[in-house]
């Protein structure tokens, strides 16, 4: 994930139980996101209790070195958290959080953010703790939230960014069934460097084709 949609002007740190309420008609998973399971992986919700953990996963150097700086604290991510909820409840973002099957601990996320109304092109982006990396979580979790984007959000493209010296990161989108398409001029920020990212994008009468051959997931 290259980019954190953290801001610090984030405001008061609210628990989930203030967060105000979708808009009369709005889709069921502004109310509330599924809980999508996979054969390694749970993605659900965003809880301010995952604050902690969440800080724990995605601040240490492997995975920081190519995402725009998480926020470094544990109120910061609760700060994040209660902004996810809020711009979830408003249909503009969604942000689940990663779990290993058997256990209940946010070890990472999975977002995507509307580039225009109703998501129909769309920005996905994802972080993982480094401990859980080159196990098969990755493509696991991958497989259930763009299904998800497509099917529930109904999102037509999806877009994903990768700085070209992330090996591992262009590697996963690859391996996720993405298409590179193309690349990005010195468009990240890092470190008082910008680098050059490749863009990889998902088009949604594509996606069927390029997971026909994998077993399927079932989403509850």
């Amino acid at each position: 994930m290259e980019r954190m949609p953290f801001q610090r002007e984030l405001g008061t740190i609210i628990q989930a139980s203030a967060i105000p309420p979708a808009a009369p008609g709005a889709a069921s998973w502004q109310q509330g996101l599924p809980t999508l399971r996979g054969s390694l992986v749970t993605l659900r919700e965003l809880r301010v209790t995952d604050a902690e953990s969440l800080l724990a996963a995605v601040s240490t150097q492997d995975v920081a070195r190519f995402i725009s700086p998480p926020p470094n604290t544990t109120a910061g991510f609760k700060k994040f958290i209660a902004w996810a909820h809020r711009e979830r409840a408003r249909g503009r973002y969604v942000c689940f959080a990663v779990a290993a099957r058997g256990d209940d601990q946010a070890i990472g996320l999975f977002q995507f953010r509307s580039l225009e109304p109703d998501f129909g092109n769309s920005e996905w982006g994802f972080a993982l703790a480094a401990e859980y990396w080159g196990m098969g979580l990755f493509v696991d979790a991958a497989r259930l939230a763009i299904d998800f984007a497509l099917d529930v959000l109904g999102a037509h493209r999806l877009e994903a960014r990768a700085a070209l010296n992330n090996f591992r990161g262009n590697v996963a989108l690859r391996k996720v069934g993405a298409t590179h398409e193309g690349g990005l001029r010195r468009s990240l920020l890092r470190n008082g460097e910008f680098l050059d990212q490749a863009l990889w994008t998902i088009v949604a009468d594509e996606w069927p084709r390029e997971r026909a051959v994998e077993a399927p997931r079932m989403v509850h």
